[in-house]
């Protein structure tokens, strides 16, 4: 038995804040276990538990030279772990909250990219439609659509009627219409 086992703990504290390992050794030796069941029984983690307790001693020893007991050494300790533990509750809940924002970003991310490559596709299809259409049907409609020309300059451009202009586009559009909801349908399906 040692001689640091009889001193007292506010003994003990005297002697650490001098600088004196032994009573570092008798302090670490008496409560680490304690420590380490209280932590535990607040994180239901033992490697957490044990890094916290850790944390505290080694701090402990660090700040030895400024340590000054205003209460029981046990006292100190214990309330040490506690806050430890509540730093450690505080920091996973913000780490958390922060994994779920990321989570919701990449999955919108996601979405996002998703649409977008959807939407070229969609736009491939239609062009490689409209490039399909017969020549003068294909340079009314693209005339009208893209242009943005009225039934009335198409004719003058193209020196044709309006009723032949208008007859051009409903056409386009019923074969547009039927060719892509064709192509809409056999994509579905293959995805």
């Amino acid at each position: 038995m040692s001689a640091y086992q009889r001193y007292t703990d506010q003994e003990l504290s005297s002697l650490l804040s001098q600088g004196d390992d032994m009573a570092y050794t008798e302090i670490y030796e008496r409560y680490h276990s304690l420590l380490y069941i209280y932590a535990n029984k607040k994180l239901y983690n033992r490697q957490e538990s044990e890094d916290i307790v850790q944390d505290v001693l080694i701090t402990l020893w660090n700040k030895r030279f400024e340590f000054r007991l205003e209460r029981s050494l046990a006292s100190y300790l214990f309330t040490a772990v506690r806050n430890r533990a509540l730093d450690l509750f505080s920091h996973k809940k913000v780490e958390s909250r922060y994994v779920d924002s990321l989570q919701n970003f990449i999955d919108d991310a996601e979405i996002s990219a998703d649409f977008l490559i959807r939407e070229h596709d969609l736009k491939v299809m239609i062009e490689r439609e409209i490039d399909a259409l017969p020549p003068r049907m294909r340079e009314v409609f693209i005339l009208s659509r893209r242009n943005f020309l009225s039934y009335k300059e198409i004719a003058v451009a193209m020196d044709i009627s309006e009723q032949t202009v208008s007859n051009q586009i409903k056409k386009a559009l019923r074969v547009l219409r039927i060719r892509l909801s064709l192509l809409l349908l056999l994509t579905c399906l293959f995805q």
